[in-house]
């Protein structure tokens, strides 16, 4: 059975966007995007909320020439390969190939495709992380917190939802990025 990931780069007060609905502050050097890459390698199958599919559908199309960084590129692969499943009520088209629309998250049908999947998969973007934890289908999260205080905005991890965690990794990166690993609902 595959598991649920939730991996975020998060400020260090806990919020994806600040309350302009900016993140480029939290944008990864080399060293933290090749750690990234090696987390999501083994992906099989995206699933996002309208509005992170489309930050992410940029990978579609990005050009992976030699002259770019190679955790770009390899990023660029991986996204490619997967399956994505886009949850938005609104979106008509799609931009990437490998890629469905769902009008709801239904989290029976998530729980089914966990139970079929041989790899594992992952929930893109807080809104949908959110329903998702609340529905206890995450296992796992990710969080990687940036040395930046940002002082409101879109948080990393819902509001009215307690869970145990289990500690099962961490890593200071060069640039001051923390890498926290957890296990869900222990």
């Amino acid at each position: 059975m595959a598991k649920l990931i939730y991996a975020a780069l998060a400020s260090l007060d806990g919020y994806v966007e600040d309350e302009e609905g900016r993140f480029d502050w939290s944008a990864p050097d080399e060293e933290v995007h090749a750690f990234v890459n090696d987390l999501e390698r083994p992906i099989g199958t995206y699933l996002y909320g309208r509005r992170m599919y489309e930050t992410m559908v940029f990978w579609e199309t990005v050009s992976t020439e030699a002259d770019g960084p190679a955790a770009f590129r390899d990023y660029a692969g991986i996204w490619r390969s997967a399956e994505k499943i886009v949850y938005s009520r609104s979106l008509e088209t799609l931009s990437s190939a490998r890629t469905r629309i769902e009008r709801e998250f239904d989290p029976d049908s998530v729980r089914r495709l966990k139970q079929s999947s041989e790899a594992d998969i992952a929930v893109g973007g807080a809104e949908l992380a959110g329903q998702a934890i609340g529905a206890g289908l995450v296992e796992e999260c990710h969080l990687f917190l940036c040395p930046v205080v940002v002082g409101g905005g879109k948080r990393a991890l819902p509001d009215n939802f307690r869970a145990q965690l289990e500690l099962l990794n961490e890593r200071r990166f060069r640039s001051g990025v923390v890498h926290l690993h957890y296990r869900v609902g222990v």
